[in-house]
């Protein structure tokens, strides 16, 4: 697990302890563009929300999919997290089997149902189907239930990562797509035929949508809310996420392993004595929108590890439905180590990347910033 650690599914940690460390750094570049994303065409936004339209005019039903063992805890609940706060769509939560998830680098949740026992409460299939990052592309269980998910007519949105899945899966077989900044030439290794599109935090071709990094599932999923019920409701879930704006704009060559971030993980990673775990509390109806991006945020720091506690051990409910199993049964947690959750995700997030930089300074936030793909400026 250790090696799927530091961004969206895997990490190039194992190389900053080989040999020739020093070389490798210096063959990294010193540092990423600051131009800013040029913007998107207006025919690009329509296209992608004409692509995500409901099929039928029935309410449609959305199955976010994971693997028990290791799936990429913001991927997981942001979109369960903002499509149920958007009630627009039946949204259920997927395991490939029994038991809890276990989600990376922080969170274990319940999911609503299996696979087969989707199946069998939905034989004729999702109408769209959301694929976080997990810690193995090629799971028989996930793929084989993709795939046959789109044959049955189903709308496919590969999250970060999980636009790796969906190579795996053939489902992006000349296509054009995105993924993480990290794992682009390892979705193009799986699939050559793919046709890379830079400079977009989101891309759609046909029944199938990919995204950029980790945060990128929030504009993603405000089109999707559009495309389904509008834009006047797509406005309100984002006012209630503290978004002002959203859309497909990004700067590609802003993401990338540069020196100061390999530098800064190496130099975290070495710092074992000064480890630390960020307790964030789980009350009923907390919103996990924000838990998710504050105990993923903390975990990406190598600092630290952001941990649940609540007052009894059972799992704990959040607003919308969702369960987290919590780490540590407390009421009480120190209050110089504990996170704050409160308040609207985008908000927390520019909240907690302050705090981070504040506890570990600006470097270490600049590489949670990179994992998560999350441009410092909608935080600064």
């Amino acid at each position: 697990m250790r090696a799927l650690y530091l961004v969206c599914g895997g990490t190039a940690l194992i190389a900053l302890t080989l040999a020739g460390l020093g070389g490798w750094m210096l063959s990294l570049p010193a540092a990423t563009s600051t131009a800013d994303a040029p913007p998107a065409p207006q025919a690009e936004a329509d296209a992608i929300l004409a692509s995500l339209k409901p099929r039928t005019p029935r309410r449609p039903l959305v199955a976010v999919v994971g693997i028990n063992d290791a799936t990429e805890t913001t991927d997981y609940l942001m979109p369960t997290g903002i499509l149920r706060r958007a009630d627009v769509a039946d949204v259920v939560m997927l395991a490939t089997g029994e038991g809890p998830v276990q989600l990376f680098p922080a969170l274990r949740v319940v999911a609503d149902a299996t696979l087969a026992e989707f199946d069998r409460a939905h034989p004729e299939g999702a109408d769209y189907v959301i694929v976080p990052a997990m810690s193995r592309d090629d799971d028989p269980a996930a793929l084989g239930w993709l795939i046959a998910q789109a044959k049955k007519g189903a709308r496919i949105i590969g999250v970060c990562a999980g636009a790796k899945v969906l190579a795996s899966a053939g489902l992006l077989r000349g296509k054009r797509a995105t993924t993480h900044w990290y794992y682009r030439r390892e979705m193009l290794k799986r699939d050559p035929t793919i046709e890379y599109v830079a400079d977009r935090r989101m891309v759609a071709d046909g029944a199938v949508a990919t995204t950029t990094g980790i945060t990128a599932s929030m504009p993603m999923m405000l089109t999707l809310i559009e495309a389904i019920a509008g834009r006047a409701r797509a406005n309100a879930v984002a006012a209630d996420l503290g978004l002002a704006t959203w859309d497909a704009r990004h700067r590609s060559d802003a993401f990338q392993l540069t020196r100061p971030f390999a530098a800064t993980v190496l130099a975290n990673r070495l710092a074992f004595w000064s480890r630390e775990r960020l307790g964030v509390r789980l009350e009923e109806g907390f919103d996990e929108v924000s838990v998710a991006l504050v105990a993923d945020a903390w975990s990406r720091t190598y600092r630290s590890r952001g941990v649940t506690y609540a007052g009894s051990g059972g799992a704990v409910g959040s607003r919308n439905g969702v369960q987290i199993i919590p780490d540590v049964t407390s009421a009480d947690w120190p209050q110089e180590r504990r996170a704050s959750a409160a308040g609207p995700p985008a908000e927390v997030l520019d909240r907690t990347l302050a705090a981070i930089k504040a506890r570990y300074g600006d470097p270490t936030a600049n590489v949670v910033a990179m994992q998560l793909e999350y441009p410092r400026s909608e935080a600064e």
